[in-house]
């Protein structure tokens, strides 16, 4: 089950639930939109994968199964980040 993590790992944007601008990766490493698309050029900087929309938790389920309260705030070097997206993005996620 996903975490839907609160924030934006790079810039530590507020990322609720309810966002509409929250990216995640295979691994659910979650980006705002502006770091996954904008910065990282749809090139996960922790594992080479793309991002796609995270899904909204529907609000029944956040009872039993609540969003993590968990912040995880690491930015990353934007010089290492740089090469592997270079390296990466025009190569399609299904061939990386």
């Amino acid at each position: 089950m996903l975490e839907i993590r609160p924030n934006c790992e790079h810039c530590n944007k507020d990322l609720p639930n309810t966002s509409t601008d929250a990216m995640i990766c295979s691994f659910e490493c979650t980006y705002c939109t502006d770091c996954a698309i904008g910065v990282f050029e749809n090139v996960c900087p922790s594992c080479g994968g793309n991002f796609v929309p995270r899904p909204i938790r529907p609000r029944q389920e956040l009872e039993s199964h609540p969003a993590s309260t968990k912040r995880i705030y690491a930015p990353k070097d934007l010089e290492k980040a740089k090469e592997q997206s270079n390296r990466l993005k025009d190569i399609a996620p299904e061939y990386r």
